[in-house]
């Protein structure tokens, strides 16, 4: 496939693509007839990096008609902060926010159950995305996070859907402000308070929208609560089960994310920390096992010299299934071939400290195409 970039002349918001538009690796982003909703998903399209099929580009030259592409999982993972941008810039009755969030949630729902590995690996390896989009991709990845739990501790279905819904908008009124702070690392005092106040400004907006579910208001106002008093911003010292999870997870994918100013933290030592943090907490002990200590998308070297990415969570915390991304002389290959770490040959000899070997690896590659 011949990839052409793309000018934002080139795509008109609020009417129906033309042609698939891909990133420079030619995974799909959106497909030929879908809408782009607004100036931000097109600003965010533009700093990602968008480009055509060369030969699509022919077929409408000639008057033809372009073949919809299928959207894969991972199509559908990176529409995913684009929707919630979306949603968040309408927080109101008269867009239907209440019903847009569930379908949204519910949307992630489907895609963390049809592959609970793929989405932990979303986590783990953020390199793709713009930082000046930190405040979507951390609360989707938050919800994820608080989504593998929720099934791990057993909650109900209606529970999940709530916990969901809490993560998604818990910081919908700094969104904005995260994305800021990511890249330039620094608040003025103004800033400062609109964070303190967050929790309190979200509840508000949302009962405002229409949200009546108590537990997700509760969770989202509490969020920031600690059960020592040291929170904030009421400085409470009983603060609800649900609240307490979103905490853990929005700190953890925090740790483990990079910032303009600082690398990504290792798993390993954010779960560390998540542990000395709450200690005893059955939260954490669901974390430790969840994410394990070589999670999807972490990176390896191999006891046969290659280097390598978890893609598979393995039978246990230590024999994941992984993909090879150089030979056994550190080369880089073409192709990831998959490599099962129980096999002695393939055991894991240490972690990897150049994250970038997997930045420019389609993750079709990794897994194959999965719709």
């Amino acid at each position: 496939m011949q990839l052409l970039k793309l000018v934002a002349k080139q795509l008109t918001v609020g009417e129906p693509l033309p042609f698939n538009v891909r990133d420079e690796l030619g995974s799909l982003l959106l497909a030929c007839g879908q809408v782009l909703r607004s100036d931000a998903q097109l600003e965010m399209l533009l700093g990602r990096g968008m480009y055509a099929d060369v030969e699509e580009i022919k077929a409408l030259a000639a008057g033809r008609k372009v073949a919809v592409a299928t959207p894969t999982v991972f199509a559908r993972w990176n529409q995913l902060p684009w929707a919630l941008d979306v949603l968040l810039k309408n927080v109101s009755v008269e867009a239907g926010f209440v019903a847009a969030c569930e379908e949204l949630a519910q949307e992630l729902i489907r895609l963390v159950q049809r592959d609970p590995d793929v989405a932990l690996f979303q986590a783990t390896r953020q390199e793709s995305h713009q930082l000046r989009n930190y405040g979507l991709t951390h609360a989707m990845f938050v919800a994820t996070g608080v989504l593998l739990l929720a099934q791990r501790l057993g909650w109900r279905e209606a529970r999940q859907l709530t916990a969901v819904q809490a993560a998604l908008t818990m910081n919908l009124s700094i969104v904005d402000l995260q994305g800021r702070f990511a890249v330039h690392g620094r608040m003025t005092e103004e800033q400062r308070a609109q964070l303190r106040a967050h929790p309190d400004t979200a509840e508000a907006q949302l009962r405002a929208a229409g949200v009546e579910d108590e537990e997700w208001l509760q969770a989202v106002r509490e969020h920031h609560e600690h059960a020592d008093g040291q929170g904030y911003p009421r400085g409470l010292s009983q603060v609800s089960e649900l609240a307490e999870l979103l905490r853990l997870m929005d700190v953890f994918m925090a740790k483990i994310s990079r910032r303009e100013s600082r690398p990504a933290l290792a798993v390993k030592e954010a779960e560390r920390q998540a542990y000395a943090l709450m200690p005893g907490s059955p939260f954490v002990a669901a974390l430790v096992k969840e994410v394990g200590i070589y999670p999807p998308g972490e990176l390896v070297n191999l006891a046969s010299g290659e280097r390598a990415v978890v893609i598979r969570r393995g039978a246990s915390m230590s024999t994941p299934l992984v993909a090879a991304l150089t030979d056994r002389k550190g080369l880089p290959i073409t192709q990831t071939p998959k490599r099962d770490c129980a096999q002695r040959e393939f055991s894991i000899a240490a972690l990897e400290s150049d994250k970038t070997l997997v930045s420019r690896v389609p993750l079709e590659r990794l897994y194959g195409l999965l719709t």
